[in-house]
Parts: structure tokens; C-alpha cells; sequence
């Protein structure tokens, strides 16, 4: 460890820690009970941008404060991800020159080579579009796997002692680990045009890339495996639209067995993000050696039922999420989502960790998530089994 060591324990349980429930529930310890953790970042952050402020009672508020107001449980990724520091090469070295019209070009030079990528910024939101990726020509692509092969990565133990003080009883300790071989291409280093591309233009500098992006993962795992977080999620927002099935099997896959049976032999949750149409790839599912699955979005706003997702999962994987984001729009009716979430806990309870697919939006109605918190403190409250001590 080249930060300090690893260390902390889980906070004593209190009537509303979330904390214990959420790992009870991913370790099959919660007598059937189910937990509710929406995610209302986008919700919150863009009425942030706009200087819109927040409905009463939740202006003022910060958004742990928003979650123990709603009675419900956070995710916590942004909170326990910087326990986990990458660290570049000394000699990689940095510079952004500002073009004007809030543009940005950002220079990353290496001794095998420079990256240039350029950004601009929006008027609806913090983030930036990409106008040119870090990676466009074969030659960026090299200098990215020379990157790979010579960063490190660290422990915080202050970023940890930070987060259980803050937030820790809104949910266990949680991470989700950076983006494997081809997701990482199209979402992280070259869009997934470039991308596709890529993979047949330049097939043995791909794979070159992924070969040195695994090593550095396992290094990362190494690392997670030492620590006190035990629920991990890949980030991988995998969409079949982009992501054959042949390609999932290529490349994707074994990527991700390999990845689940370490970190399986280490005793944690594992978990992965699934977004926009899955229909495709869902048979699948199975077969990677997850837990579960997050953010499988059903119809009407994805491309499969609830009964094809459970169909898919089967009975031995979790379900994170499940609950169409639309239907916390005024769109749709409060009926709607109420038999929505009911039809969810009747398919999946009690591997279920309930939330949005994937966001209540920044015009959704916050009360609605109430509603939702409502109907799960309802079917637990009915649950026969014991919960240990």
C-alpha cells in the first residue's frame, strides 16, 4: 500500500442505518427484506446548474440530507471511489490552453508520444462535449497503453474515514471499478464510432490496449481485496447497440469472469452497470460469474419487460434498480409506478436492491421517490424472516 494502510469497520447499526440492511440484503442475511436506493444526482445537480431551487422542504438541503428526508438509502459511489487513487507516471505531464468559446485543449505528453483532446463547455449542464477524444489516431492509441502499463494505484484511508462519518449509515460501503477493454474505448477514450472502428482497423493495438488495461485493473483488485469495501460494481454502462453479443463474448466476457472470480475469493458483492437496450445480450447474463446486474432499463423506456429481465437473471442473480426513470415524471401516472413497483418486489424480492433505471430525471417529481420508500418500508415491515443480529 503506498498510501497507508487499510483499515475501518461498518458503524453500528441506529434505526435508520441503511448501512446494514444494504449488506444484509446483498449477503442474503436480511430475511427476505428488500432496500430502496434511488439515484437523484441528475435531479439534483441540474436544478444546481440552472439555479432552480430545490422544492420545499429540500432547499437548503445536501443530498445526504435529501435521502434521510425521503427515508431511503444512497448508493454511495461517489463517496467511497476516491478511497481508490490512480496515480500517472511522473513523467506524464499535463496542460490546458484555453481556445475561447469555452473551449478547452488539453495536452497529455508522454516520452512515447503526446494526446491532444479538446472539449467544450454546455449551457445545460457542468459536463463537456468532447470535440476531439484523447484518442483518435493509432499512435494516441499506443501512448494510452503506455499509460496503462506504467500507472499505480493507491488506498485513501482518509477519503474512507471521510465517507463512513458522513454518510455511512446510508448504505454500505460501495465502488464501481473503471470500465473494462471495449467500453472503456467508446465511452472513455474515442466514441464509439472511432471505436468500432478501431477494433477492425487496428486489431493488434486494441488488444494490445486491453491486455495492459487488464494488468492495471488487477493491480486495482489486489487492492479492493485488502479493503473493508465489500460491494463492488463494474461501471461499465453496457449497451447492446454498441456491444454485440460477438463482441461481448469476444472480449467483454472473460474480462469479466476473470474479474468476478477474484474478487469472489475475497469475499464481495459483485455487480455490474447495464444500461440502455440489453435485449440482446441479456441471455448472458448468467454467464459473467456477477451477482447482479444495475440499471436494466424495462419498458417503456428500455427494450425488455420485467419478465424478460427476470427470465434473464434467473433466480440466483440480483436485480439493482428496475424502476423506469419516466415514471417519476408527471407523464405518467403515481398508479403506474406503484403497480410498477409491485410487479418488481412480486419477480425479484428478495434479491432485489430497488432503484431508478438509472435516474430520476431534473424534471422529475422527488416526492414520487417517497411513494416508492412508502411501498418498500410497507413489504418489509411483512416479511416473516429473521434478521441476524
Amino acid at each position: 500500500m503506498n498510501e497507508s494502510s487499510i483499515s475501518g469497520e461498518p458503524k453500528a447499526t441506529t434505526p435508520r442505518d441503511w448501512s446494514v440492511l444494504h449488506r444484509q440484503v446483498c449477503f442474503g442475511e436480511s430475511g427476505g427484506r428488500i432496500i430502496w436506493q434511488p439515484r437523484i444526482g441528475c435531479w439534483y445537480t441540474d436544478k444546481q446548474f440552472a439555479g432552480e431551487p430545490l422544492p420545499e422542504p429540500y432547499e437548503g438541503m445536501s443530498v445526504p440530507e435529501i435521502f434521510r428526508a425521503l427515508g431511503c438509502s444512497d448508493r454511495l459511489y461517489n463517496h467511497y471511489n476516491g478511497c481508490f487513487r490512480e496515480s500517472e507516471d511522473p513523467r506524464v505531464h499535463r496542460t490546458a490552453n484555453d481556445l475561447g468559446d469555452g473551449r478547452t485543449e488539453h495536452v497529455i505528453e508522454t516520452p512515447v508520444g503526446k494526446q491532444v483532446a479538446i472539449t467544450r463547455k454546455t449551457t445545460n449542464n457542468w459536463h463537456v462535449i468532447h470535440e476531439k477524444r484523447e484518442v483518435e489516431t493509432e499512435e494516441e492509441l499506443k501512448v494510452a497503453t503506455w499509460r496503462e502499463e506504467h500507472a499505480h494505484w493507491g488506498w485513501v484511508q482518509d477519503c474512507y474515514d471521510r465517507a463512513q462519518s458522513e454518510v455511512g449509515d446510508l448504505g454500505a460501503p460501495t465502488i464501481f471499478m473503471p470500465r473494462m477493454n471495449v467500453q472503456d474505448l467508446y465511452i472513455s477514450r474515442m466514441g464509439s464510432e472511432n471505436g468500432i472502428y478501431a477494433l477492425y482497423d487496428w486489431p493488434q493495438t486494441v488488444e494490445a490496449f486491453f491486455r495492459a488495461r487488464e494488468e492495471h485493473h488487477e493491480q486495482l483488485i489486489d487492492l479492493i481485496n485488502e479493503s473493508p469495501i465489500e460491494i463492488i460494481n463494474f461501471g461499465e454502462n453496457v449497451h447492446s447497440a454498441t456491444l454485440s453479443p460477438e463482441m461481448f463474448m469476444k472480449y467483454h466476457l472473460p474480462t469479466c469472469q476473470r474479474r468476478c472470480e477474484r474478487l469472489h475469493a475475497a469475499g464481495k458483492f459483485v455487480c455490474s452497470h447495464w444500461d440502455g437496450d440489453c435485449g440482446p445480450i441479456l441471455p448472458l447474463a448468467r454467464e459473467t460469474g456477477l451477482d447482479g446486474i444495475e440499471a436494466i432499463t424495462p419498458r417503456p423506456q428500455g427494450d425488455v419487460t420485467l419478465e424478460e429481465i427476470k427470465a434473464g437473471l434467473g433466480d440466483d442473480m440480483f436485480l439493482l434498480d428496475g424502476i423506469p426513470a419516466v415514471y417519476f415524471d408527471e407523464t405518467f401516472s403515481v398508479e403506474t409506478l406503484v403497480e410498477c413497483t409491485q410487479r418488481i418486489i412480486e419477480l425479484f424480492a428478495p434479491k432485489l436492491i430497488l432503484g431508478i433505471s438509472d435516474e430520476i430525471s431534473s424534471t422529475g417529481d422527488i416526492e414520487r421517490v417517497r411513494i416508492v420508500s412508502d411501498i418498500v418500508e410497507d413489504y418489509n415491515n411483512g416479511c416473516s424472516g429473521e434478521v441476524p443480529s
